[in-house]
């Protein structure tokens, strides 16, 4: 048999490391072995420490997206299953990336030697930018560029996935699901909460399903998506905060979230997505800010008292990256101060994501 490749997508902070960290533990539980893609434009991805964390075989493509680094997502494949094929590859492409199914999905399926059952290609909503996004709303998804990747990701899918259901009422829930049916009809739409599960059993249903999946070629301007991207600015950290004496884990995490989060915001900097993680001796936490409309969240808890913590911060912002890795490094160090704790800066990269170059890309059938 072999392996069923997942790529879900969506836009960042949309919820994809949640959800594909509750599929690899749900087809794990059913005795199939699961290996993890995770995908970044640099090194020093929380996404990674995390799922690894949670003890799953993981792999990273770094420096570019998926469909920029088509060979090195294939070579990761085939190193995550060196001792034994895996059952269900689970990939998570970076989260401004669109066009996916004519540069990953589509040269899977033609070029890539080893034979993989293709799952619908499932897109994850953002409910704080989407419903704003839909709606046509002034400032509803940082510029009309980075909503013009929003939308576009959402058009390729096979399925739509509206997730964080268990923070929107019934009313905003069917609202999206009125504008989603207004803007991609015949595509049908799932409600989850990845965070609780409530609506979990749909999802791995759809994904079982078996057909010719990916198939919804789309028009991309690529000078309005490199643009789109381009304004978005990124971070990627990696830190050690240490004291004499010890310190909750996750009450550090949450105040580093909130201190970056509002001191983006007073410097009108939209967020995009903020992860933070904390790791020392077995434990591990992460905080969470998706959006710059809603408040920071400890996503994955330890209960751990710590007195030296390994920290990785991922920032994707609207704004000047130097300004972005100004602001991380003095609201860091202002913390530290606050808590008589010192602070070990051992990687800082901030920058504007590239212009796409796919290394395949398929737009008819062949």
């Amino acid at each position: 048999m072999n392996p069923r490749f997942i790529l879900l997508g969506g836009f960042l902070g949309a919820g994809k490391t949640t959800t594909l960290a509750r599929l690899a533990r749900h087809y794990t539980d059913q005795g199939l072995k699961v290996a993890i893609v995770t995908n970044d434009q640099t090194t020093d991805l929380v996404d990674t420490h995390s799922l690894r964390s949670q003890g799953f075989d993981v792999g990273e493509v770094a420096g570019a997206c998926f469909c920029c680094s088509f060979n090195d997502l294939t070579k990761t494949v085939d190193g995550l299953s060196r001792s034994s094929l895996p059952d269900v590859i689970l990939a998570e492409p970076v989260g401004s990336c669109t066009d996916l199914v004519a540069t990953v999905v589509r040269p899977l399926s033609s070029i890539y030697e080893r034979p993989l059952e293709i799952a619908p290609y499932g897109v994850i909503l953002k409910p704080s930018h989407g419903l704003r996004i839909l709606r046509n709303e002034p400032r509803s998804g940082f510029s009309p560029k980075a909503a013009y990747i929003f939308r576009k990701q959402l058009e390729e899918a096979d399925f739509l996935i509206v997730n964080r259901i268990d923070e929107l009422t019934d009313a905003t829930i069917l609202e999206l699901e009125t504008l989603l049916e207004r803007d991609f009809p015949e595509r049908p739409t799932l409600r989850l909460s990845a965070k609780t599960g409530a609506g979990f059993e749909s999802l791995v249903q759809q994904l079982s399903l078996d057909g010719q999946f990916g198939q919804r070629l789309i028009d991309v301007d690529y000078d309005v998506y490199a643009e789109g991207e381009a304004e978005l600015g990124w971070l990627n950290s990696q830190l050690r905060i240490a004291s004499k004496s010890e310190f909750d884990l996750d009450t550090l995490l949450l105040a580093i979230a909130t201190r970056l989060s509002v001191s983006l915001a007073s410097n009108d900097a939209e967020t995009a997505h903020l992860k933070v993680i904390g790791m020392w001796e077995g434990n591990y936490a992460v905080a969470n800010h998706v959006s710059s409309f809603t408040q920071p969240e400890l996503s994955l808890p330890s209960g751990a008292r710590v007195s030296t913590a390994d920290i990785v911060v991922n920032a994707r912002v609207a704004t000047d990256p130097k300004l972005l890795e100004q602001i991380v490094r003095d609201e860091l160090q202002k913390l530290c101060s606050e808590r008589g704790a010192e602070l070990t800066l051992s990687t800082m990269q901030s920058f504007r994501p590239g212009r796409p170059v796919p290394t395949h890309r398929i737009p008819a059938s062949i």
